[in-house]
């Protein structure tokens, strides 16, 4: 007589323990996936956490350089501002005191000015150079070369190589 009981049935015995134990496996792989992605999500978002504060880190920092970049050639400039308020106020001891206060003063921003880069373009007797200097107007005289720079109407000024403003000149040219 058979047994219809398929639990009883020693060949089918065998295959319901593998498949439990495989259904077993399966959940087990699949939980240590999720745990697994769980972690990876949670160091992705914390990741983009950290580069979000730091991309905030660099734009307060870049704000602060913004504000404060001219804070060391203003502090330099202050007594050069004081010393122009002192000529102003020495002006009751006549006009050589104001201009020998104003000549000092001159020289002070002209020392912080260089202090930082700058250099004065003054090219009084040297040849006309366009990049660094703008012609005013041509001046006929035969005891300069042509093309010389005979007048210098306001200087100009270079920054780390770069022209902030060129000296305004008048140049010479042959007469008649």
């Amino acid at each position: 007589m058979q047994n219809n009981d398929p639990t009883q049935d020693p060949a089918t015995e065998p295959f319901i323990d593998e498949a439990a134990d495989g259904a077993d496996a399966s959940t087990q792989v699949a939980a240590e996936y999720e745990a697994r992605l769980a972690e990876m999500r949670d160091h992705v978002l914390r990741e983009r956490a950290e580069i979000e504060n730091q991309r905030k880190r660099l734009q307060r920092d870049l704000e602060q350089a913004r504000k404060f970049a001219n804070e060391k050639l203003l502090n330099e400039l202050l007594p050069v501002l004081d010393n122009l308020q002192r000529a102003l106020d020495a002006d009751k001891g006549g006009a050589s005191t104001l201009r020998a206060g104003v000549e000092l003063t001159a020289k002070e921003l002209l020392r912080v000015a260089q202090a930082h880069g700058i250099v004065v373009v003054d090219p009084l007797g040297q040849p006309f150079d366009p990049e660094r200097h703008q012609a005013m107007s041509m001046v006929e005289t035969a005891e300069h070369a042509p093309d010389t720079v005979v007048t210098v109407l306001q200087k100009g000024y270079v920054l780390n190589d770069r022209l902030l403003r060129p000296a305004l000149v008048n140049v010479a040219t042959q007469p008649g």
